[in-house]
């Protein structure tokens, strides 16, 4: 694994180009920049994941604060950059739909890592079916902050699709968590979650197993980016916040972990980039 170290934090991110970190990716989270865990000097791991305290879980499922760039439109299955069973999906490499219906990695994508003070930078290019982009993600480590940044250019004939969404798994206290949002920030009555009086989400019960869980659509004020200020149980908060404002703006939880995932949904016109920002703002120790 690559490091990120200060004297608070330790953050591990897995290294696209080694073998044993490999066997922990698949089609779903970005290769590149996947932080796997963060932990603090003093009371250990700060995040976790659908099956934690499981150390190897299954691709799919991951830990720690990945990210993803979609193959398909989410609530439609529309192939996106896939045509005729092959294509490519951005941040993992060129990929192939077999006769299950499964999708494979033909050709992992090949990453350039760049090591600074403090940050780490991965930058790669990918091409096919007349889409070609350049993606770069660096993450940043300062104090007990750290910073996910990405930019992903349009270099092809086409307009390429950008359906990214990140993921972060946080931790439970008792399989529960508070989420203070925006408060122009809204969500349906569900049977998973409510918000209390002062505008945090709560969870409506404990779920039992990890197949026990809510997923539900927030409602996202156009004009306002996201702010979340989570509770934890070795921290005196977790803020996670963006520099944009999100298309769309789930949540999803089980009895091992919580999960509050901005979206982007959009087109790159050929010769135009898009770039932004993640930031984790991990609280004192209690």
């Amino acid at each position: 694994m690559l490091s990120l170290r200060n004297a608070a934090l330790a953050v591990d991110l897995l290294d696209p180009a080694d073998a044993v970190d490999r066997q922990r990716l698949g089609t779903r989270y970005c290769w590149g920049g996947y932080i796997w865990q963060v932990t603090d000097t003093k009371v250990g791991p700060l995040v976790t994941g659908p099956e934690w305290p499981v150390s190897k879980p299954i691709p799919f499922n991951g830990q720690g604060l990945p990210e993803s760039f979609r193959h398909a439109e989410f609530g439609t299955g529309r192939p996106l950059i896939i045509e005729d069973r092959r294509g490519f999906i951005i941040g993992i490499g060129d990929v192939g739909l077999n006769m299950a219906g499964v999708l494979d990695v033909l050709a992992p994508c090949p990453w350039s890592i760049t090591n600074s003070h403090g940050a780490i930078e991965f930058c790669t290019e990918q091409s096919g079916n007349g889409y070609a982009c350049q993606l770069t993600r660096r993450v940043a480590l300062s104090g007990r902050t750290l910073t996910s940044s990405t930019r992903l250019a349009n270099i092809g004939e086409r307009p390429l699709p950008l359906h990214w969404f990140a993921h972060p798994f946080f931790a439970l206290d008792d399989r529960l968590i508070t989420c203070g949002l925006p408060p122009s920030w809204g969500m349906d009555e569900n049977v998973g979650y409510e918000f209390d009086d002062q505008h945090r989400l709560t969870f409506k019960r404990r779920f039992q197993h990890r197949d026990d869980g809510h997923f539900e659509q927030l409602k996202v004020d156009p004009a306002t980016p996201l702010r979340a200020v989570l509770s934890h149980p070795k921290l005196s908060e977790v803020i996670f916040t963006t520099d944009f404002v999100p298309d769309s703006c789930p949540v999803w939880g089980n009895s091992n972990t919580w999960s509050i995932e901005p979206y982007i949904a959009t087109d790159l016109a050929p010769g135009t980039d898009r770039s932004w920002t993640l930031t984790y703002e991990f609280g004192a120790v209690k």
